[in-house]
């Protein structure tokens, strides 16, 4: 496995590749990196996967300096698991110059649900992650669905600026408990660790009334957000809404049956978890 810094490193290793699988990531890696790995050597290859913690999607009280940064033991993981070149560049590689030039997502979807609790967050994904697109030139580009909103815009930016790339999701990878994996569990405390998979029962118990034919979302929405707090939890959302677009459904698309998915982040303790389900 190759392990390059520099964006000129990365094009020689990629030059004659033009069916190359793409998974970015932040590193600290866990299972459900692993499994997105181990599925894109199924939609191309080779498999090529980054590591860079992004400055511009963390607001100014957030993790950014603390994240975990655990490159050595993330390229064993990713060597064991068959895929080809890690790009793990330094901040000056990627932002040699002060990022000026950003993609600016729609308010619509970019400014609801995350986009509210983290101003900016969407801009400063989709700046990076087209800008990794632009150095590593994939035929195929995996994210996981636990990422629900960012997923639906890197998907729309890459149909709208009409990139040669296919947006392939992956199904959220759970503990045997139900608890959504993710890099910041890592910051939960054993206690905070056996009450996180509330957060996925609570979800649970929402996509059953959905299910069981109850129309008043709102008041699902409310009762599912008590119980959460009753635990402890200080939720931002509990937001049942659209696939389609993430937009609120009107009562006749409820009828309908419209497809629907409930989206939810919460903070347990010092951690602010996120997770979805399906409708």
């Amino acid at each position: 496995m190759k392990v390059v810094h520099t964006i000129r490193d990365l094009r020689d290793q990629m030059r004659g590749h033009d069916k190359v699988a793409f998974v970015p990531t932040m590193g600290n890696l866990h299972e459900g990196h692993i499994k997105l790995m181990r599925t894109a050597a199924d939609y191309g290859d080779p498999v090529v996967a980054s590591i860079f913690v992004n400055r511009l999607q963390f607001g100014p009280n957030e993790d950014f300096d603390t994240y975990p940064r655990t490159l050595t033991e993330d390229c064993e993981k990713l060597q064991a698991n068959g895929v080809y070149c890690v790009f793990a560049p330094l901040e000056k590689e990627i932002y040699p110059v002060p990022q000026d030039y950003r993609i600016s997502p729609p308010h619509d979807v970019a400014d609801i649900l995350e986009g509210e609790f983290r101003p900016g967050f969407f801009g400063g994904v989709t700046t990076v992650v087209m800008k990794l697109f632009s150095c590593v030139q994939p035929r195929v580009a995996l994210f996981g669905k636990k990422d629900y909103q960012q997923l639906m815009i890197v998907r729309r930016m890459v149909q709208q600026f009409a990139l040669p790339i296919e947006i392939v999701p992956h199904e959220t990878v759970r503990a045997p408990d139900g608890l959504a994996l993710s890099s910041r569990n890592s910051y939960l405390s054993e206690t905070e660790r056996a009450e996180a998979p509330w957060l996925y029962a609570i979800l649970k118990s929402v996509q059953t009334a959905v299910q069981s034919g109850e129309k008043n979302l709102v008041q699902i929405e409310e009762t599912a957000t008590q119980q959460l707090s009753k635990r402890g939890w200080k939720p931002d959302y509990i937001a049942i809404r659209k696939r389609s677009n993430l937009q609120r459904p009107t009562a006749e698309e409820v009828i309908a049956e419209e497809k629907l998915v409930v989206l939810a982040a919460a903070t347990l303790g010092k951690t602010r978890l996120i997770d979805n389900l399906e409708i």
